[in-house]
Parts: C-alpha cells; sequence; structure tokens
C-alpha cells in the first residue's frame, strides 16, 4: 500500500457495458460518471441485439485501479446493465476509432495531403478544388498521427467517431 505521499498512476482503460436498450440507459450511465467525478474520453453506443433491445456502451476511461474498480462496481449494479468488461484487462482486444478530416488548400499542399492520406489509407469521401475529407481509420494514435501531419496542410475541421473495442478471439461479450 502507498504512502500518502506516492500516487497510484493513472491507468487508461477501456469497458464494454450490453445494457438493455431502453429510454435513459445511457443518460443513467453518463449520469454515474459526472455524478463521482470521473471522466469519460470516449463514448460510443450501438444497439447489438435488435431481438432482445440490447446495446453495448463502450466507454475509454483514465483513473487509477481503484477508480476504475468502483467504476466497474457501480457500472455493473445499474439495473439495465447485464454484463460489465474491462477489455483492458481481458486480454488482448481491438480498439477503432473513425474520423472524418477535412482539409483545405491548394498547389503543394494539397498533392502532400493526398501522399500522407495514401500512407495511413485514408479514402477521400469529398473533394472539390479548395478542399479534401478523407475518412481514416484506426487506432486512436494512428488518428491522432494522421491529423497532427494535416494540421500544417491546411486542417479546417476534424470529426472523431470515438473508441469501439471488441475482444480478440471466439468469446463473446
Amino acid at each position: 500500500m502507498p504512502n500518502k505521499t506516492e500516487t497510484m498512476p493513472i491507468e487508461r482503460r477501456t469497458i464494454a457495458v450490453l445494457v438493455d436498450n431502453e429510454p435513459g440507459v445511457l443518460a443513467r450511465v453518463i449520469g454515474l460518471f459526472s455524478g463521482r467525478g470521473y471522466n469519460i474520453e470516449s463514448l460510443t453506443v450501438t444497439e447489438v441485439d435488435p431481438a432482445v433491445h440490447l446495446s453495448r456502451i463502450t466507454i475509454v476511461t483514465s483513473g487509477t485501479a481503484q477508480v476504475i474498480e468502483q467504476i466497474k462496481a457501480q457500472l455493473d449494479r445499474l439495473v439495465p446493465v447485464h454484463r460489465v468488461s474491462d477489455l483492458t484487462l481481458q486480454g488482448p482486444h481491438v480498439p477503432r476509432e473513425l474520423a472524418l478530416v477535412k482539409v483545405v488548400g491548394g498547389g503543394e499542399k494539397r498533392v502532400e495531403a493526398l501522399r500522407i492520406a495514401d500512407i495511413f489509407r485514408a479514402r477521400a469521401v469529398d473533394s472539390s478544388h479548395e478542399h479534401f475529407t478523407f475518412e481514416v481509420s484506426g487506432d486512436s494514435g494512428k488518428l491522432n498521427a494522421f491529423i497532427e501531419l494535416m494540421r500544417p496542410l491546411g486542417l479546417a475541421d476534424v470529426s472523431r467517431t470515438g473508441v469501439v473495442a471488441i475482444a480478440r478471439g471466439s468469446g463473446g461479450l
């Protein structure tokens, strides 16, 4: 146990939560975080089984190990929650994010933006003589690197989906 002068390391975790797909569930989950001062770095929600009305909430958050354990325990106690999985601790998982990145410019900057997009396997989904909008997907680090390289070339706007993640292997949530 650390003494009072030592600080616990901050960990970044990806947590998947299987919930009933009903009104108010997302508000309750978010309320749990905001009411206790926990930060949500990324949040995505989608219906995963319409027949039984189940949705999956993927949350990326950070905190000490103790705070993360509190978050998981409190999520697990919410009535519409069926299962809480800490993908970071469970083992290998596949995290992905999608971004739309708008770059405005011409001439050599335009050529350079296309070259970098090709390296990152980004796809131009909209273009004119003055701009490109690229679609790029991958882990958050890849997206951050792509955005930083586009900044000096005329980065005008960015829209990101947030992290979605799934465990590797044959098991499911």
